[in-house]
C-alpha cells in the first residue's frame, strides 16, 4: 500500500472542506450567489465643502448636452480631434450646471439657478429643488440669488412653474446692463431671441422690486467681489468670492469647456452675444487665474467643477481639484 504524507493529507482535506462549504454557499463558478438586484439611481447630487470661515454646498439643476459644433471659429474636424484626445465624445458636448451655495454664517448666498422644469437640452435638467432638499438647505432660507447672466439656464430656476417665487425671501443680484438687454420687449421681435426674452421676463420682471444691481468690481455683498466680463452677455459678470484667507473665482460662462476653451481660449462659442469681446474676457480671466494660482468654480464643467488654470502654450489646462471630506 502507497503510504500518504500526513501533510498530504492535511491539505487534501482542507480543499475538500473549503470546496465542500463553497458549494454550500453558492461560491461555485456556475452559482448565483449573492447577485444583488440593481439599485439604478445615483448618490445625492451635493458637495460641501469648507471655505475660509464659511460653508459652499455646490448643488446640480442637472447636465444639459450640446452638440459639439456649438464651438465656431475653427475648423470642426479640430473640435472633434480635441475631444477624442481627452476621451470625451466628438458629435456632443456635456455640460454641468455647477450651482454654489455660500452659507456665511450671517447670510445663504446662491450663485445662478439653473433651467427650472425646461428641458431645452435634454432631460438630465431640472433637479436644483431636489439637489438643495438633498443638501438639507431650505430655498425659503435663500438671502440672495446671485445672477451671472441672463441665459435660461442661470435664471430659468428663479421662478416655479406656477409663478410663485422659488426663493421667496431673497434679494436677487444681477448687472443692469443684463437684465435690461433680456428684458427688453422691443427684442420679442426677433425671432432668433424671443424665447430667450420672453424666458428672462417670465422670471425676471415679477422681482423687480426685490433686484440690486451690482457693479464692476463692487463688493455687493460681505466677501463677493462683481467682476465684469462681457461678451457671453453684455452684463455678464464672474464674482471673486474670499473668507479668511481664501478665494474662489465663480466664472459663469466666462468660459464653458475645460478642454476646448482652455487648450483653445480664443475659439468661440456659438451663443455669445459678441464672442470676439467674449474671447478677451475668457484670456484676460484665464492668465489671472493661472498666474495667481486661484481656484475656480467652472459652472458647466465636470462635477462639481473646482480646480485650476495653468498656462500651457498658447493656451490654458485645466486641473480639477480632488474632492475633500468637510468633517
Amino acid at each position: 500500500m502507497t503510504q500518504t504524507h500526513p501533510h498530504s493529507l492535511s491539505r487534501r482535506a482542507m480543499l475538500l472542506a473549503t470546496t465542500m462549504a463553497a458549494a454550500s454557499l453558492g461560491w461555485a463558478s456556475n452559482s448565483t450567489w449573492a447577485k444583488a438586484p440593481r439599485i439604478n439611481t445615483q448618490g445625492p447630487y451635493f458637495y460641501r465643502f469648507a471655505f475660509g470661515g464659511a460653508e459652499a454646498t455646490v448643488v446640480s439643476d442637472g447636465p444639459v448636452v450640446l452638440p459639439a459644433t456649438t464651438f465656431v471659429g475653427v475648423p470642426h474636424e479640430e473640435v472633434q480631434r480635441m475631444l477624442a484626445r481627452s476621451f470625451l465624445p466628438t458629435d456632443n458636448v456635456v455640460f454641468e450646471q455647477n450651482i454654489l451655495v455660500l452659507n456665511t454664517g450671517d447670510k445663504l448666498v446662491m450663485f445662478d439657478t439653473g433651467l427650472g422644469s425646461m428641458k431645452l437640452f435634454g432631460p438630465g435638467s431640472g433637479r436644483m429643488l431636489n439637489s438643495l432638499k438633498q443638501a438639507g438647505i431650505d430655498p425659503k432660507d435663500i438671502d440672495a440669488v446671485v445672477l451671472s447672466h441672463a441665459h435660461p439656464d442661470h435664471v430659468w430656476g428663479v421662478m416655479a412653474d406656477d409663478g410663485s417665487p422659488n426663493f421667496p425671501n431673497a434679494q436677487i443680484y444681477i448687472s443692469q446692463a443684463d437684465y435690461e438687454f433680456w428684458t427688453d420687449e422691443a427684442k420679442l421681435s426677433n425671432k432668433d431671441l424671443k424665447a430667450l426674452i420672453e424666458g428672462a421676463r417670465r422670471h425676471l420682471l415679477p422681482n423687480r422690486s426685490r433686484i440690486i444691481f451690482f457693479k464692476d468690481g463692487q463688493e455687493f455683498l460681505p466677501g463677493v467681489q462683481a467682476m465684469a466680463t462681457p461678451g457671453h452677455t453684455v452684463g455678464h459678470a464672474m464674482f471673486m468670492l474670499s473668507s479668511g484667507d481664501k478665494t474662489l473665482a465663480v466664472l459663469g460662462d466666462t468660459t464653458h469647456h475645460p478642454v476646448l476653451l482652455f487648450e483653445n481660449p480664443r475659439m468661440e462659442f456659438i451663443y455669445d452675444t459678441d464672442p470676439k469681446q467674449s474671447v478677451q474676457s475668457r484670456v484676460r480671466v484665464l492668465e489671472m487665474l493661472a498666474a495667481k494660482r486661484i481656484p475656480f468654480l467652472g459652472y458647466h464643467f465636470p462635477w462639481p467643477g473646482i480646480g485650476f488654470a495653468s498656462k500651457h502654450g498658447d493656451g490654458f489646462r485645466y486641473h480639477p481639484q480632488p474632492m475633500q471630506m468637510l468633517l
